[in-house]
């Protein structure tokens, strides 16, 4: 323990009055540099699992009718693979990245919320350790990271895999919400003086724009988590017939699925634009274009999910919607490809091992925009959507470009976190076999698809050329675990022996850069002028500065309450979750259906005590506009009437649901039972979590916290109690009025 302190120690990870008591101060600390460490050796961890499953898988396929694992092993390895790269892996790395470089980047100290930091943190080992813990429940996950219904039902797939999967899935959604929520207050919130939007580095940007993608897309497939659980353990039908309906899952599922691709395609974009300037020495050509088409790209991924369903049948105008709209992608991301190829036209380029990852990243990316476009019409999707075509398309995304933009990013930033230089030498080792092992095993496997083999599948029989272009891939496998090994060695060289960085090694530009290597705990001791958006440029060349970028909006800078920042975030979050719950509640009592309905339902009870709900809005409201005034006991007052009111509202839905019980309606019953219990359920459980913070600020103004100015929690809890109420009225509107205007 001692020699691993040392070496800590000797890396920069710990100061010397650290080195007895290093664990401790690691498990529990909330530092946004060490937090994001930690992701990143998670998801090394992690890395290693999903690369040992993958080589199982290629060594499986390497020639026909093997027999190295039997077909459920198989399986298993493919779904755990999946997710295990998704979540456990890709978006831990770059959540660990983000968290280190963007307080650095805008010039803060830590992250708006240290504690929901770590919280976020601590939610990846717990969910991964879910994931692989179904191993000893029974027998791991065995329908695909996709899980398609209703293979992913009981009937179907009865051992607890699925549920350890789903619980995992769940948990990991979570966490990847709350570091998102933290990185959009901690940019809008916790910027340097001077330190505009418009100023932003882009890597800073694109994981700002990218919390509100993961926002928004993760509590849609958490929503469809809680349905499949709700399947299994409750016996519904959610996704299973009768009444359920396997194309609901895949239209969830996707809804997330394709924005989820950009989740981490995104941070990797970001990592290009700055590492590519800093070594064709030269600023990023189109920096507002760059900027505005990665909002485009967030707000496009919305809205193409069904091209992953162009096969099942949803007739000729959602297709060809969402065909325009997977075309229409392809502009935005096309204006990156074309500022980082100009950027670097006439740069002093150097290429160094950060560098050469960036670039092979692009001209890779730009492949795989390629194939995408193939997949974005109908016609083609249909002779190619179930081959490997589309496995070496996804594979040239999430390798091509995502995990060579994380090892550049890795090379140039890891300097600045150890304060020690990754050996150059190693470094373009470790590039070349990566470049040739990913290209052996991924190019050949388009012209596997083109040939017909198709994916999903654990052998194959001998038919021409696909033993030998197995094999081919195969071999390239084994190319990049050899360049996995060399760079786990080259990072254990650094910290024992390597070079010392300095502070900036590479001159480059943002703000990361003026903090020694590694970071102080404050991160700086002072900041240069930050007029443009090049500072340690200008502050290097005043005789040559970057042209000043000024303000066009009192937005940039003006920085809004980090609470209510933190609440508005978390109620878009949770929009999405409620969307997709009431949507499918309409969807599945569109049709009149034999069994318990709406009918059963007391429309005047309901409504008394929805009224009492809704009048909680205007008495929290009351509440506030007295702590504005300073009438501190008519705060308290104002307060407690609008818990009474809501708790009335909780006794009236008991009182319903009892009544539903005695009358034998149970979640169960049919499809009106299980979206009304689901639907009003987790309401109920939004109004009780409400409450509950009610009465913590009840508490606070009793004994007299808000004399003292801190009125901050009364706001936030007073926008999301009016969220509840919202809520609500939606649900009121469609469970209970809806039926009476048929």
């Amino acid at each position: 323990m001692n020699e691993i302190a040392t070496v800590l120690g000797r890396a920069g990870l710990l100061t010397a009055e650290q080195r007895e008591h290093w664990k401790m101060s690691w498990l529990s600390t909330v530092d946004h540099k060490r937090i994001g460490i930690l992701y990143m050796v998670t998801a090394l961890f992690f890395f290693v699992i999903g690369g040992i499953e993958a080589m199982f898988m290629r060594v499986q396929l390497a020639v026909p009718n093997n027999t190295l694992v039997r077909p459920d092993t198989y399986n298993m390895l493919f779904t755990m693979h999946g997710t295990t790269m998704i979540f456990l892996v890709a978006m831990p790395v770059l959540f660990g990245l983000a968290n280190y470089v963007v307080p650095l980047q805008i010039g803060a100290r830590d992250m708006a919320f240290p504690r929901l930091n770590a919280f976020g943190f601590w939610l990846v080992p717990l969910g991964g350790i879910l994931l692989h813990f179904s191993f000893m429940a029974g027998g791991g996950p065995a329908v695909g990271w996709f899980a398609y219904a209703p293979l992913n039902e009981t009937p179907y797939s009865s051992q607890l895999g699925v549920d350890y999967w789903a619980l995992a899935l769940l948990v990991l959604g979570i966490g990847s919400v709350s570091a998102s929520i933290n990185f959009i207050v901690t940019v809008l919130t916790q910027r340097a003086p001077h330190m505009t939007l418009r100023r932003l580095p882009l890597f800073s940007w694109m994981i700002f724009i990218n919390s509100f993608l993961v926002i928004l897309a993760l509590p849609v497939l958490n929503a469809a988590l809680v349905m499949l659980l709700i399947d299994r353990r409750l016996d519904t039908h959610f996704f299973l017939q009768p009444g359920g309906s396997a194309i609901m899952w895949q239209n969830i599922f996707w809804a997330f699925g394709h924005p989820e691709v950009y989740i981490v395609a995104i941070p990797a974009f970001g990592i290009l634009s700055e590492v590519i300037p800093v070594f064709s020495r030269k600023p990023i050509f189109g920096y507002e274009f760059v900027a505005g088409s990665t909002v485009a790209i967030a707000f496009l991924s919305l809205l193409v999910w069904a091209h992953h369903m162009f096969t099942v049948g949803l007739g000729h105008a959602v297709d060809l919607f969402f065909v325009a709209s997977s075309l229409l992608i392809a502009i935005p991301t096309g204006v990156k490809v074309l500022a980082w190829s100009a950027t670097m036209v006439g740069g002093r380029i150097r290429l160094n091992t950060a560098m050469l990852f960036c670039v092979a990243a692009l001209v890779q990316f730009l492949v795989a925009g390629l194939t995408g476009i193939s997949h974005a019409v109908a016609a083609l999707d249909w002779q190619t959507k179930n081959s490997y075509y589309l496995v070496a398309h996804f594979h040239f995304v999430f390798v091509g470009l995502i995990v060579f933009a994380i090892l550049g990013a890795l090379h140039y930033w890891l300097p600045k976190m150890s304060g020690r230089m990754l050996s150059e030498r190693l470094g373009k080792w470790t590039f070349w076999l990566m470049l040739i092992g990913f290209n052996l095993t991924f190019v050949i496997q388009h012209f596997l698809g083109l040939a017909g083999m198709p994916r999903r599948i654990y052998t194959y029989p001998d038919l021409p050329g696909w033993g030998w272009m197995n094999m081919v891939s195969t071999i390239g496998a084994f190319f990049m675990a050899a360049a996995a090994l060399l760079f786990v060695w080259n990072l254990a060289a650094s910290l024992l022996h390597g070079k010392l960085a300095g502070d900036n090694p590479w001159n480059a530009w943002t703000l990361e850069w003026a903090a020694t290597s590694p970071p102080p705990h404050e991160n700086f001791h002072e900041l240069p002028p930050i007029r443009s958006r090049r500072p340690l440029w200008d502050d290097a060349n005043p005789d040559r500065p970057d042209p000043i970028v000024g303000t066009k909006w009192k937005a940039e800078t003006t920085s809004p309450e980090k609470n209510k920042t933190a609440v508005t975030a978390f109620i878009i979050s949770e929009s999405g979750f409620f969307g997709v719950l009431i949507l499918a509640y309409l969807f599945y009592n569109a049709t009149p259906q034999p069994g318990p309905g709406a009918h059963n339902l007391n429309l005047l009870k309901t409504g008394i005590f929805s009224l009492c709900l809704f009048a909680s809005s205007f008495t929290i409201w009351r509440s506030e506009a007295s702590l504005r005034k300073g009438r501190h006991r008519a705060t308290a007052c104002w307060l407690a009437a609008t818990i009474l009111l809501g708790g009335i509202f909780i006794i009236g839905q008991g009182l319903e649901y009892r009544g539903l019980f005695q009358s034998g309606v149970v979640i169960s019953s049919n499809q009106f039972a299980t979206t009304f219990f689901t639907l009003t359920g987790f309401h109920g459980l939004h109004v009780c979590v409400g409450l509950i913070a009610l009465l913590i600020v009840l508490g606070l103004a009793l004994t007299g916290d808000f004399k003292q100015g801190h009125s901050t929690a009364l706001k936030s809890v007073g926008l999301y109690w009016h969220f509840v109420d919202a809520v609500w009225v939606l649900v009121f509107s469609a469970v209970y009025l809806l039926p009476h205007l048929r």
